[in-house]
């Protein structure tokens, strides 16, 4: 079972790691990366992805730029940029402070 609302809150740390790992990679990839590393449990929509892309982009997260395929068709790649590599690190630790919260308060009740 997908969980599309399983994702609020943490796509901009997904995608930031994703692009981490695999530099120079298209929406549709970081799309499969995270059904593949989720074990086909999380993913992320177009309609979701691309605002995302095109925000990360304004706020110098991410560059993008246009490749011909060997098909022949373009496809628009991402990267991370130092400023993106900074930010993954902020949601990096925004993360591990809430799921501690989390595991606290489960713990606790």
């Amino acid at each position: 079972m997908r969980r599309p609302d399983a994702l609020q809150g943490s796509l901009d740390l997904l995608v930031l790691k994703i692009l981490s790992r695999r530099p120079k990679i298209h929406g549709y990839g970081i799309m499969a990366a995270v059904r593949e590393a989720s074990d086909d449990l999380l993913s992320i929509e177009e309609g979701s992805l691309y605002p995302a892309l095109y925000r990360m982009e304004e706020a110098g997260w991410v560059c993008a730029e246009w490749i011909k395929k060997d098909s022949g068709r373009r496809a628009r790649i991402y990267q991370l940029t130092p400023a993106g590599k900074k930010q993954l690190e902020a949601e990096e630790s925004r993360w591990q402070t809430t799921t501690s919260v989390i595991n606290q308060v489960l713990r606790t009740v």
